[in-house]
Order: structure tokens, then sequence, then C-alpha cells
């Protein structure tokens, strides 16, 4: 069994930061790569970023220069680094891994149970 567990979330004023993270746990043989979505109220989970075990990242435009993700392969957590927040970056934030339970399955895609990021003056 695979668990993702994510931390990290809470209220911060606009302009304000905040640093997610998510840490992998259970059934691990390899993990491709990890990263965070995120879903505001009546809109649909949206990519934020991503990032391979080997380092490679890529981000959705409107949080770019803003925020950085990095992944600590060793203790299976991805973090989110987000700065200068904005209003409109209010949603929960779910980490996602792509990985290998056993040496001999395939990649499957396991979910975190999300956090909350509200970002209000």
């Amino acid at each position: 069994q695979v668990q993702l567990v994510e931390s990290g979330g809470g209220l911060v004023q606009p302009g304000g930061s905040l640093r997610l993270s998510c840490a992998a746990s259970g059934s691990i043989f390899s993990i491709n790569d990890m990263g965070w979505y995120r879903q505001a109220p009546g809109k649909e989970r949206e990519l934020v970023a991503t990032i391979s075990s080997g380092g490679s990242a890529n981000y959705v435009d409107s949080v770019k220069d803003r925020f950085t993700v990095s992944i600590d392969s060793a203790k299976k957590t991805v973090y989110l680094q987000m700065n200068s927040l904005k209003p409109e970056d209010t949603a929960v934030y779910y980490c996602n891994a792509d990985l290998r339970p056993f040496y001999w399955s395939s990649i499957f895609r396991y979910w975190g149970q999300g956090t909350q990021v509200t970002v209000s003056s």
C-alpha cells in the first residue's frame, strides 16, 4: 500500500510564502516523478508543477518565477515553495507520484489527500 501525506498548507496574506511537503511511504520500488496539482472551487484540477526523480521540473505558466518544486529522492518527498502568493492561488493542493510499487509492476499514479491553501488579507 502506497500513501502520500501532504503538509504545510494554511492561510497566508497576498505576497506571502508557504512551503508544501509531500512524503511517499509504503511499498515503493522506484519513483518516476512527483508533482503538485490544485483545484479551486468550481474549477477543474490543474497541473501546477512536476519534477522527475532526476530533478527536471516543469511549471504551469501562472506560477513560473514564483513557485519552486524540488524533490528529495532518498526521503521520497516532494516540496513546493510558493512565494509572492496571490488570491488566485487559493485552492486545495494535491500531491501526486508516478511510481512502481514492485520491480515487476507497471507505473501507477497515486494521490495525496490534499491540503488547503488560502491567500487572503
